[in-house]
Protein backbone atom coordinates (compact mmCIF):
# COMPACT_ATOMS: atom_id res chain seq x y z
CA UNK A 1 0.00 0.00 0.00
CA UNK A 2 0.89 3.72 -0.44
CA UNK A 3 0.75 6.54 1.48
CA UNK A 4 -2.18 7.76 -0.47
CA UNK A 5 -4.29 4.08 -0.29
CA UNK A 6 -3.67 4.40 3.12
CA UNK A 7 -4.85 8.08 3.78
CA UNK A 8 -8.30 6.67 1.81
CA UNK A 9 -8.63 3.94 3.80
CA UNK A 10 -8.42 6.01 7.10
CA UNK A 11 -11.14 8.04 5.88
CA UNK A 12 -13.38 5.59 5.20
CA UNK A 13 -12.66 4.33 8.29
CA UNK A 14 -13.43 6.98 10.33
CA UNK A 15 -16.57 6.95 8.50
CA UNK A 16 -17.86 3.36 9.80
CA UNK A 17 -16.40 4.21 13.12
CA UNK A 18 -18.82 7.46 13.05
CA UNK A 19 -21.88 4.49 12.09
CA UNK A 20 -20.63 3.64 16.10
CA UNK A 21 -20.70 7.18 17.46
CA UNK A 22 -22.73 10.07 16.13
CA UNK A 23 -20.28 12.86 17.06
CA UNK A 24 -16.74 11.06 15.94
CA UNK A 25 -16.80 12.45 12.60
CA UNK A 26 -16.61 16.33 13.45
CA UNK A 27 -16.20 17.26 9.29
CA UNK A 28 -16.36 15.51 6.49
CA UNK A 29 -15.79 17.09 2.88
CA UNK A 30 -14.52 14.58 0.79
CA UNK A 31 -15.81 12.80 -2.11
CA UNK A 32 -19.64 12.73 -1.46
CA UNK A 33 -19.66 9.23 -2.91
CA UNK A 34 -17.62 7.16 -0.50
CA UNK A 35 -20.34 7.88 2.14
CA UNK A 36 -22.75 5.95 -0.17
CA UNK A 37 -20.21 2.79 0.77
CA UNK A 38 -20.72 3.47 4.27
CA UNK A 39 -22.05 0.90 6.49
CA UNK A 40 -22.31 -0.16 10.05
CA UNK A 41 -19.60 -3.10 10.53
CA UNK A 42 -18.87 -5.08 13.64
CA UNK A 43 -16.44 -3.03 16.07
CA UNK A 44 -14.01 -6.27 15.71
CA UNK A 45 -13.67 -6.00 12.30
CA UNK A 46 -13.30 -2.21 12.45
CA UNK A 47 -10.53 -2.90 14.98
CA UNK A 48 -8.64 -5.11 12.59
CA UNK A 49 -8.86 -3.29 10.17
CA UNK A 50 -7.16 -0.07 11.88
CA UNK A 51 -4.31 -2.74 12.59
CA UNK A 52 -3.49 -3.66 9.41
CA UNK A 53 -3.43 0.26 8.45
CA UNK A 54 -1.18 0.93 11.16
CA UNK A 55 0.77 -2.29 10.13
CA UNK A 56 0.99 -0.99 6.54
CA UNK A 57 2.08 2.48 7.70
CA UNK A 58 4.89 1.45 9.69
CA UNK A 59 5.85 -0.55 6.22
CA UNK A 60 6.66 2.64 4.81
CA UNK A 61 9.96 4.29 3.72
CA UNK A 62 9.83 6.67 5.96
CA UNK A 63 12.50 8.73 4.03
CA UNK A 64 10.48 8.74 1.11
CA UNK A 65 7.75 10.47 3.15
CA UNK A 66 6.90 14.02 4.88
CA UNK A 67 7.75 13.68 8.06
CA UNK A 68 4.60 15.95 9.41
CA UNK A 69 2.46 14.05 7.26
CA UNK A 70 3.81 10.52 8.37
CA UNK A 71 4.13 11.42 12.00
CA UNK A 72 0.19 12.84 11.73
CA UNK A 73 -1.50 9.95 9.88
CA UNK A 74 0.27 7.62 12.52
CA UNK A 75 -0.71 9.30 15.42
CA UNK A 76 -4.42 9.42 14.25
CA UNK A 77 -4.61 5.62 13.53
CA UNK A 78 -3.28 5.25 16.83
CA UNK A 79 -6.19 7.05 18.30
CA UNK A 80 -8.11 5.44 15.98
CA UNK A 81 -7.37 2.31 17.36
CA UNK A 82 -7.53 3.16 20.71
CA UNK A 83 -11.30 4.82 20.12
CA UNK A 84 -12.33 1.54 18.63
CA UNK A 85 -11.27 0.05 22.10
CA UNK A 86 -12.94 2.15 24.41
CA UNK A 87 -15.78 1.79 22.43
CA UNK A 88 -15.55 -2.31 22.60
CA UNK A 89 -15.48 -1.22 26.36
CA UNK A 90 -12.00 -0.94 27.35
CA UNK A 91 -11.43 1.14 30.20
CA UNK A 92 -8.17 3.60 30.35
CA UNK A 93 -7.23 5.73 32.65
CA UNK A 94 -7.68 9.86 32.38
CA UNK A 95 -4.22 10.48 31.49
CA UNK A 96 -3.65 7.00 29.06
CA UNK A 97 -6.62 8.15 27.29
CA UNK A 98 -5.70 11.92 26.61
CA UNK A 99 -2.31 10.30 25.85
CA UNK A 100 -3.48 7.78 23.19
CA UNK A 101 -5.65 10.38 21.90
CA UNK A 102 -4.72 13.49 21.94
CA UNK A 103 -0.86 12.68 22.56
CA UNK A 104 -0.46 14.54 25.79
CA UNK A 105 -1.27 14.60 29.03
CA UNK A 106 -2.23 17.62 31.51
CA UNK A 107 0.06 18.22 34.27
CA UNK A 108 -0.86 17.11 37.59
CA UNK A 109 -2.44 20.03 39.92
CA UNK A 110 -4.93 19.83 42.95
CA UNK A 111 -6.64 22.25 45.27
CA UNK A 112 -3.47 24.01 46.51
CA UNK A 113 -2.98 25.28 42.92
CA UNK A 114 -5.73 27.27 42.90
CA UNK A 115 -5.92 29.02 46.45
CA UNK A 116 -3.76 31.82 45.63
CA UNK A 117 -6.35 32.70 43.08
CA UNK A 118 -9.00 32.41 44.76
CA UNK A 119 -8.09 34.70 48.19
CA UNK A 120 -7.09 37.63 44.97
CA UNK A 121 -11.08 36.94 43.71
CA UNK A 122 -11.93 37.11 47.13
CA UNK A 123 -9.97 40.61 47.46
CA UNK A 124 -11.03 41.84 43.73
CA UNK A 125 -14.66 41.49 44.24
CA UNK A 126 -17.50 43.69 45.69
CA UNK A 127 -17.94 42.20 49.70
CA UNK A 128 -21.79 42.07 49.33
CA UNK A 129 -21.72 42.21 53.08
CA UNK A 130 -24.93 42.34 53.85
CA UNK A 131 -25.85 39.15 51.96
CA UNK A 132 -23.41 36.81 53.52
CA UNK A 133 -22.55 35.57 50.44
CA UNK A 134 -20.04 32.57 49.50
CA UNK A 135 -16.78 33.20 47.17
CA UNK A 136 -18.82 31.77 44.22
CA UNK A 137 -22.25 33.24 45.06
CA UNK A 138 -20.16 36.95 45.18
CA UNK A 139 -19.15 36.63 41.78
CA UNK A 140 -21.86 35.05 40.28
CA UNK A 141 -23.66 38.22 41.28
CA UNK A 142 -21.52 40.64 40.66
CA UNK A 143 -21.17 38.85 36.95
CA UNK A 144 -25.11 39.13 36.81
CA UNK A 145 -24.37 42.84 35.76
CA UNK A 146 -22.53 41.51 32.72
CA UNK A 147 -24.97 39.43 31.33
CA UNK A 148 -25.98 40.13 27.42
CA UNK A 149 -29.84 39.74 27.30
CA UNK A 150 -31.18 37.32 25.48
CA UNK A 151 -32.50 40.15 22.51
CA UNK A 152 -29.11 41.22 21.83
CA UNK A 153 -27.51 38.44 21.36
CA UNK A 154 -27.36 37.77 17.73
CA UNK A 155 -26.53 41.74 17.46
CA UNK A 156 -23.63 41.56 19.39
CA UNK A 157 -22.42 38.09 18.41
CA UNK A 158 -22.63 39.45 15.06
CA UNK A 159 -20.24 42.70 15.51
CA UNK A 160 -17.83 40.55 17.73
CA UNK A 161 -17.62 37.76 14.74
CA UNK A 162 -17.31 40.71 12.35
CA UNK A 163 -14.50 42.25 13.80
CA UNK A 164 -12.86 39.32 14.24
CA UNK A 165 -12.96 38.69 10.57
CA UNK A 166 -12.07 41.86 9.84
CA UNK A 167 -8.84 42.07 11.50
CA UNK A 168 -7.82 38.24 10.81
CA UNK A 169 -8.44 38.69 6.90
CA UNK A 170 -5.43 41.49 7.48
CA UNK A 171 -3.12 38.69 7.99
CA UNK A 172 -4.43 35.61 7.01
CA UNK A 173 -5.56 34.84 2.77
CA UNK A 174 -8.53 33.11 2.61
CA UNK A 175 -10.58 31.95 -0.08
CA UNK A 176 -12.72 34.44 -1.81
CA UNK A 177 -15.75 32.08 -1.25
CA UNK A 178 -15.08 31.37 2.32
CA UNK A 179 -18.23 32.23 4.46
CA UNK A 180 -20.27 31.04 7.87
CA UNK A 181 -23.75 30.84 8.96
CA UNK A 182 -24.53 31.64 12.73
CA UNK A 183 -27.56 29.79 14.18
CA UNK A 184 -28.77 29.98 17.81
CA UNK A 185 -29.82 26.85 19.99
CA UNK A 186 -30.73 25.42 23.02
CA UNK A 187 -30.41 22.12 24.67
CA UNK A 188 -26.73 21.55 24.32
CA UNK A 189 -23.56 20.56 26.72
CA UNK A 190 -21.44 22.93 24.73
CA UNK A 191 -21.25 26.97 24.74
CA UNK A 192 -20.99 27.01 21.17
CA UNK A 193 -20.11 24.92 18.12
CA UNK A 194 -18.53 24.62 14.98
CA UNK A 195 -19.87 22.76 12.09
CA UNK A 196 -17.40 22.66 9.06
CA UNK A 197 -19.06 21.98 6.03
CA UNK A 198 -16.21 22.10 3.12
CA UNK A 199 -15.72 25.10 0.65
CA UNK A 200 -14.81 27.09 3.24
CA UNK A 201 -17.96 27.20 4.78
CA UNK A 202 -18.96 26.68 8.54
CA UNK A 203 -21.96 26.35 10.23
CA UNK A 204 -21.31 28.24 13.80
CA UNK A 205 -24.16 27.07 16.37
CA UNK A 206 -24.49 29.64 19.55
CA UNK A 207 -26.04 28.09 23.20
CA UNK A 208 -28.70 30.01 24.35
CA UNK A 209 -29.79 27.47 27.61
CA UNK A 210 -27.16 29.48 29.98
CA UNK A 211 -26.98 33.20 30.72
CA UNK A 212 -23.76 34.71 28.08
CA UNK A 213 -21.51 37.06 29.29
CA UNK A 214 -20.38 40.19 27.33
CA UNK A 215 -16.90 39.03 27.03
CA UNK A 216 -18.18 35.52 25.43
CA UNK A 217 -19.20 37.43 22.82
CA UNK A 218 -15.34 37.99 21.40
CA UNK A 219 -14.27 34.46 23.03
CA UNK A 220 -16.37 32.57 20.68
CA UNK A 221 -16.34 34.50 17.88
CA UNK A 222 -12.45 34.10 17.73
CA UNK A 223 -12.96 30.86 19.16
CA UNK A 224 -15.45 29.55 16.55
CA UNK A 225 -14.98 31.64 13.24
CA UNK A 226 -11.86 34.00 13.28
CA UNK A 227 -9.03 33.05 13.53
CA UNK A 228 -10.30 29.97 15.06
CA UNK A 229 -12.19 26.83 14.13
CA UNK A 230 -13.42 28.36 10.98
CA UNK A 231 -10.12 29.63 9.71
CA UNK A 232 -8.46 26.24 10.76
CA UNK A 233 -10.92 23.74 9.22
CA UNK A 234 -10.29 26.44 5.98
CA UNK A 235 -6.63 26.61 5.82
CA UNK A 236 -6.60 23.12 5.80
CA UNK A 237 -8.96 22.29 3.48
CA UNK A 238 -7.34 24.44 1.28
CA UNK A 239 -3.22 24.01 1.57
CA UNK A 240 -3.40 19.94 2.53
CA UNK A 241 -6.36 18.58 1.26
CA UNK A 242 -6.90 20.63 -2.05
CA UNK A 243 -3.55 22.03 -2.33
CA UNK A 244 -1.65 18.77 -1.72
CA UNK A 245 -4.52 16.20 -1.62
CA UNK A 246 -3.58 14.56 1.16
CA UNK A 247 -6.97 13.21 1.21
CA UNK A 248 -6.58 12.38 5.23
CA UNK A 249 -7.72 16.15 5.51
CA UNK A 250 -10.75 16.11 4.42
CA UNK A 251 -11.91 14.55 7.33
CA UNK A 252 -11.76 15.82 11.34
CA UNK A 253 -12.53 12.84 13.86
CA UNK A 254 -13.28 14.58 17.00
CA UNK A 255 -11.23 12.01 19.21
CA UNK A 256 -8.06 12.52 17.94
CA UNK A 257 -4.87 14.55 18.28
CA UNK A 258 -6.16 17.05 15.68
CA UNK A 259 -8.28 18.34 18.37
CA UNK A 260 -5.56 19.49 20.67
CA UNK A 261 -4.61 22.18 18.07
CA UNK A 262 -7.86 22.90 16.78
CA UNK A 263 -8.90 23.82 20.27
CA UNK A 264 -5.73 25.25 21.64
CA UNK A 265 -5.30 27.37 18.90
CA UNK A 266 -8.70 28.54 18.72
CA UNK A 267 -8.44 29.78 22.24
CA UNK A 268 -4.68 31.11 21.32
CA UNK A 269 -5.93 32.93 18.56
CA UNK A 270 -8.44 34.98 20.71
CA UNK A 271 -5.15 36.72 22.23
CA UNK A 272 -3.60 36.64 18.70
CA UNK A 273 -6.46 38.91 16.75
CA UNK A 274 -7.10 40.84 20.31
CA UNK A 275 -4.32 42.26 21.96
CA UNK A 276 -5.45 43.71 25.46
CA UNK A 277 -5.35 47.15 24.10
CA UNK A 278 -7.37 46.57 20.85
CA UNK A 279 -9.92 44.29 22.76
CA UNK A 280 -10.91 46.88 25.39
CA UNK A 281 -11.14 49.72 23.40
CA UNK A 282 -13.54 47.91 20.64
CA UNK A 283 -15.86 46.33 23.85
CA UNK A 284 -15.71 49.41 25.83
CA UNK A 285 -16.74 51.55 23.04
CA UNK A 286 -18.78 48.64 20.66
CA UNK A 287 -20.18 45.86 22.61
CA UNK A 288 -20.70 47.13 25.72
CA UNK A 289 -23.19 50.14 24.48
CA UNK A 290 -24.79 47.16 21.79
CA UNK A 291 -25.19 44.89 25.07
CA UNK A 292 -26.76 47.90 26.92
CA UNK A 293 -24.05 47.41 29.66
CA UNK A 294 -21.91 49.62 31.65
CA UNK A 295 -19.08 50.79 30.21
CA UNK A 296 -17.68 52.41 32.97
CA UNK A 297 -17.00 48.29 34.76
CA UNK A 298 -14.77 47.04 32.17
CA UNK A 299 -11.35 47.80 33.89
CA UNK A 300 -12.33 45.97 37.10
CA UNK A 301 -14.53 43.26 34.81
CA UNK A 302 -11.19 42.42 32.87
CA UNK A 303 -9.57 42.18 36.38
CA UNK A 304 -11.89 39.58 37.21
CA UNK A 305 -11.75 37.26 33.83
CA UNK A 306 -8.13 37.13 34.11
CA UNK A 307 -8.14 35.69 37.08
CA UNK A 308 -10.88 32.79 36.23
CA UNK A 309 -8.17 32.05 33.17
CA UNK A 310 -6.07 30.95 35.63
CA UNK A 311 -8.97 28.49 36.92
CA UNK A 312 -9.60 26.68 33.80
CA UNK A 313 -7.05 23.38 34.97
CA UNK A 314 -10.03 23.22 37.56
CA UNK A 315 -11.49 20.90 35.02
CA UNK A 316 -8.87 18.85 33.86
CA UNK A 317 -8.39 18.43 38.05
CA UNK A 318 -12.21 17.17 38.18
CA UNK A 319 -12.61 15.35 34.72
CA UNK A 320 -9.52 13.38 35.88
CA UNK A 321 -10.97 12.44 39.60
CA UNK A 322 -14.44 11.61 38.39
CA UNK A 323 -13.59 9.84 34.99
CA UNK A 324 -10.66 7.84 37.05
CA UNK A 325 -13.85 7.17 39.91
CA UNK A 326 -12.25 9.26 42.65
CA UNK A 327 -14.80 11.53 43.34
CA UNK A 328 -18.70 10.93 42.92
CA UNK A 329 -20.82 13.23 40.32
CA UNK A 330 -22.34 15.17 43.15
CA UNK A 331 -18.29 15.66 44.17
CA UNK A 332 -17.24 16.44 40.96
CA UNK A 333 -20.04 19.26 40.80
CA UNK A 334 -19.08 20.77 43.89
CA UNK A 335 -15.32 21.09 43.33
CA UNK A 336 -16.27 23.21 39.76
CA UNK A 337 -18.55 25.04 42.65
CA UNK A 338 -16.23 25.80 44.76
CA UNK A 339 -12.57 25.87 42.46
CA UNK A 340 -14.20 26.98 39.21
CA UNK A 341 -16.62 28.93 40.89
CA UNK A 342 -19.26 28.40 38.32
CA UNK A 343 -23.21 28.03 39.25
CA UNK A 344 -24.42 24.47 39.78
CA UNK A 345 -26.47 24.60 36.76
CA UNK A 346 -23.30 25.53 34.84
CA UNK A 347 -21.55 23.24 36.79
CA UNK A 348 -23.98 20.30 36.15
CA UNK A 349 -23.69 21.47 32.57
CA UNK A 350 -20.12 21.34 32.19
CA UNK A 351 -19.86 17.55 34.24
CA UNK A 352 -22.68 16.44 30.90
CA UNK A 353 -19.72 17.32 29.06
CA UNK A 354 -16.99 15.59 30.72
CA UNK A 355 -19.05 12.62 30.50
CA UNK A 356 -19.99 12.72 27.18
CA UNK A 357 -16.24 13.78 25.94
CA UNK A 358 -13.74 12.81 28.46
CA UNK A 359 -10.36 13.41 28.52
CA UNK A 360 -11.31 15.96 25.32
CA UNK A 361 -11.22 18.58 28.17
CA UNK A 362 -7.91 19.16 28.13
CA UNK A 363 -7.60 20.05 24.48
CA UNK A 364 -8.83 23.75 25.64
CA UNK A 365 -6.40 24.66 28.44
CA UNK A 366 -3.27 22.40 27.69
CA UNK A 367 -3.88 22.86 23.91
CA UNK A 368 -3.66 26.61 24.37
CA UNK A 369 -0.55 26.58 26.73
CA UNK A 370 1.32 24.17 23.93
CA UNK A 371 0.33 26.39 20.85
CA UNK A 372 1.12 29.53 22.62
CA UNK A 373 4.76 28.03 23.57
CA UNK A 374 5.32 27.13 20.13
CA UNK A 375 4.42 30.37 18.67
CA UNK A 376 6.23 32.24 21.33
CA UNK A 377 9.50 30.56 20.96
CA UNK A 378 9.78 31.35 16.81
CA UNK A 379 8.98 34.47 18.18
CA UNK A 380 10.94 35.69 20.77
CA UNK A 381 10.28 39.22 19.55
CA UNK A 382 7.42 39.48 20.45
CA UNK A 383 6.36 40.96 16.79
CA UNK A 384 2.97 41.05 16.33
CA UNK A 385 2.80 40.68 12.42
CA UNK A 386 5.93 37.42 12.54
CA UNK A 387 3.48 35.84 15.18
CA UNK A 388 0.64 36.32 12.46
CA UNK A 389 2.72 34.58 9.84
CA UNK A 390 3.75 31.88 12.48
CA UNK A 391 0.47 31.66 13.50
CA UNK A 392 -0.89 30.82 10.33
CA UNK A 393 1.33 28.17 9.14
CA UNK A 394 0.50 26.34 12.02
CA UNK A 395 -2.85 26.38 10.92
CA UNK A 396 -2.24 25.37 7.72
CA UNK A 397 0.14 22.51 8.25
CA UNK A 398 -0.71 21.15 11.83
CA UNK A 399 1.48 18.85 14.20
CA UNK A 400 0.32 16.88 17.16
CA UNK A 401 1.10 17.40 20.43
CA UNK A 402 3.97 15.55 20.66
CA UNK A 403 5.67 17.80 18.15
CA UNK A 404 5.00 21.61 20.02
CA UNK A 405 7.14 21.17 22.55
Amino acid sequence: MTINNIAESFVKLTLKIGQHHEYYVDAFYGPKAWLSDIHKEPLDSLLKQAITLQIALNNLDAQEINPLRLHFLASQIRAMITFIKQLQGENLSFDQESLALYDAVSPPCNEHDFAEILVQLDNLLPSYKHLSLSLNERLNKYRSDFIIPKDKIATVFTAAINKSRELTCQHIQLPSSENFKVEYVTDQVWSAYNWFKGDAYSLIEVNTDFPIYIERAIDLASHEGYPGHHVFNTLIEAHLYKGKGWVEYCIYPLFSPLSLLAEGSANYGIEVVFDKATRFKFEQDILFPLAGLDATQVSRYYQVQALLQQLSYVDNMVAKRYLDKRISKEQAIELLMKYALTDREKSIQRVKFIEYNRAYVINYNLGQDLTKAYIERLTPSNDPILRWQEFAKLLASPRCASLLV
